[in-house]
């Protein structure tokens, strides 16, 4: 029996923590990179290019003293589209209910319209909501640019700490959580030791197959992708059927993601089947197709079937 099972059986120390931490910042900087990192497994898909996170998503973290919920979000930016204006409203709501806000900069390289903006967003919670300023990527940078880039971000905004990392290399990630979970609330255990996220295996899968998706197309295609998983199965202790349909907005897309005589699809599916099976550890049956929805991204109520959780109008 481990530490934490036994504090989850006894009654937790009184000065146990808990609370909600929002990871904020646009797009591209090392959020989901720096989130998987802290809970030492992958909960978010991860990828070089910007917007790979669309909704927000939980991630725990639980030791002995404390439980930290940490809202991932999609990166905050000038919308094009109404997938867009959802995305931007999600990361925005997460600060309603943080105990801290954890922003998160691509300190390797100087502050962006996305990041003037968002220090906009955030001073009117400086003085009551707990503002760290996560300086990521500091790997890429030379020693006599750290003072400099450094002081660019300090400047936008006074926040309560400011700490340099590298989400990638895991350098300086020990001493971040450190800090954040000093600066939470006491408060009681929300979730069980061995849970890391609130999403489903449907959600997980769909995102599998994005993520190799993105990873393996270029230019307008990995923005005009989502994927729904139309049948999850467990066939038996060894195999476990999971259907999905990618959705594209036009028939070129659709040709790209397929590829020649099928094969990038093959090569999609092959890397998403691979990965899922390390995480339902039985066998997969992978089953792909694609489909065109004509600019699904500027529909509303097609986002809704796709499962984007916008308000219904009046």
């Amino acid at each position: 029996m481990t530490e934490l099972d036994t504090v989850f059986q006894d009654q937790l120390p009184p000065d146990h923590r808990s609370g909600v931490i929002a990871v904020i910042g646009r797009p591209n900087v090392g959020k989901s990179t720096l989130v998987n990192s802290i809970l030492g497994q992958k909960i978010a898909i991860v990828s070089p290019k910007p917007q790979t996170t669309r909704r927000q998503q939980l991630g725990i973290y639980t030791e002995a003293e404390a439980q930290i919920l940490f809202t991932d979000t999609p990166g905050m930016h000038h919308p094009h589209h109404k997938l867009g204006e959802y995305m931007v409203s999600v990361a925005q709501d997460s600060l309603r209910d943080a105990d801290v806000v954890l922003w998160v900069v691509d300190v390797s390289v100087e502050p962006q319209r996305d990041d003037l903006n968002i220090a906009d967003l955030l001073k009117p919670l400086v003085g009551r909501t707990p503002i760290v300023l996560a300086l990521n990527k500091a790997d890429l940078l030379k020693p006599d640019q750290i003072e400099g880039q450094v002081k660019h971000y300090t400047a936008l905004i006074e926040s309560t700490a400011a700490l340099l990392l590298s989400a990638t290399e895991g350098r300086g990630v020990t001493e971040l959580l450190t800090d954040l979970k000093g600066r939470l609330p006491l408060g009681p255990r929300y979730y069980p030791v061995d849970q890391v996220s609130e999403v489903n295996m449907r959600f997980i899968a769909a995102e599998v197959v994005r993520e190799k998706i993105i990873l393996n197309t270029e230019q307008e295609v990995p923005y005009s992708v989502a994927v729904e998983v139309t049948e999850y199965k467990e066939r038996s202790e060894a195999m476990t059927y999971i259907g999905a349909t990618i959705y594209v907005e036009r028939d070129t897309q659709k040709g790209i993601i397929i590829g020649k005589n099928g094969a990038l699809l093959k090569k999609i599916g092959t890397e998403a089947r691979e990965e899922l099976a390390g995480v339902v550890e039985t066998g997969v049956y992978l089953d792909l197709h694609v489909k065109v929805l004509k600019n699904w991204r500027m529909d509303e109520e097609l986002m809704r079937r796709l499962g984007y959780r916008l308000p219904k109008a009046d």
